[in-house]
C-alpha cells in the first residue's frame, strides 16, 4: 500500500509539471517560496542624486586650425598619452585633395618616424602611383597616433579616437578620403571595412562633405594578395567621378 501511495504521489507531480509546461511556464519565479497574499514591503525612496555635469563635446577641446591640431595631436591631452612608443604625426599637405587614414602605426613605423613604412609602405606607394598620387600630394594620418600594445584600437578609447579622427578630416576637408582597414572605417563611417567597401560614401563635416572609400590595409594585401584585384577597384572608385 505504501508503494502504491508513493507511485500516486510521483504521478501527481509529473501530471502537474506537464500541465504547467503545456501552459507555457518554463521558468521559476524564485528559488524560495513567497507569500503572494502578504502586503508589499514599502521601501523608502532614496534621495535623487545630484545631476552630473554634462561632458564637453570632444571637438570642443581640439584646435580649429590644422597646424595647431597637428601639434596638439602629439601632446598630453590625447587618449594615447600613456601608451608606450613614439607618436607618429600626420604628414603631407594640410589642404590635400586626397587624405588617407590608417588604423595605427606599424611596428616599423616607430623607427622610420613615418606611417606606412617597410613592405606595407612600399606596397602603399605603388598603390598611390597606380592612380597618379604620391605621399607628397596626399595627407596621411592614423586614428591612433601611437601603436596600441595589441596592435588594435582599445575599445575604451575608440569613441574618443574616432571623434578626433573625424575632426581631423574636417580640418583638412579633402575632396576624397581613403580608409585603410577596419578601425579606420569604423572611426569615420561607423561600419566595418568589408561592409563599407565597394561604395563611395559621403562624410559631412563643418567645411562641407567628403567622398569616402574604404579598402584593405596594405598589410592585409601582403598576406592575401588575391584581394589586390578588389583593392584596385576601390582605388578606381576613389579617383572616379562623384
Amino acid at each position: 500500500m505504501g508503494a502504491d501511495q508513493h507511485s500516486d504521489w510521483l504521478a501527481g507531480v509529473a501530471s502537474a509539471l506537464d500541465w504547467w509546461q503545456e501552459a507555457g511556464v518554463d521558468t521559476l519565479v524564485a528559488d524560495t517560496p513567497r507569500d503572494w497574499l502578504a502586503e508589499p514591503m514599502v521601501v523608502p525612496a532614496m534621495p535623487a542624486p545630484a545631476p552630473a555635469l554634462a561632458a564637453a563635446p570632444a571637438a570642443a577641446t581640439m584646435p580649429d586650425r590644422i597646424a595647431d591640431f597637428i601639434a596638439w595631436r602629439a601632446g598630453d591631452a590625447v587618449p594615447e598619452v600613456s601608451w608606450r612608443g613614439i607618436s607618429i604625426a600626420a604628414s603631407g599637405p594640410h589642404d590635400a585633395a586626397v587624405m588617407v587614414l590608417v588604423d595605427c602605426p606599424d611596428k616599423e613605423d616607430g623607427e622610420a618616424g613615418t606611417l606606412l613604412s617597410g613592405q606595407a609602405g612600399a606596397l602603399f606607394d605603388r598603390m598611390l602611383a597606380a592612380i597618379g598620387l604620391s605621399r607628397e600630394t596626399i595627407h596621411l594620418a592614423a586614428v591612433c597616433a601611437k601603436r596600441p600594445v595589441a596592435g588594435r584600437m582599445p575599445p575604451d578609447t575608440e569613441t574618443r579616437l574616432s571623434a578626433i579622427a573625424q575632426h581631423h578630416v574636417g580640418l583638412v576637408a579633402p575632396q576624397r578620403l581613403l580608409l585603410l582597414g577596419n578601425a579606420a572605417s569604423r572611426a569615420v563611417l561607423g561600419a566595418e571595412m568589408p561592409a563599407a567597401r565597394g561604395s563611395l560614401h559621403s562624410f559631412n563635416h563643418r567645411s562641407g562633405k567628403t567622398g569616402v572609400v574604404a579598402t584593405f590595409h596594405p598589410r592585409f594585401l601582403l598576406e592575401k594578395p588575391v584581394a589586390k584585384a578588389e583593392a584596385w577597384k576601390d582605388l578606381q572608385l576613389l579617383i572616379g567621378p562623384a
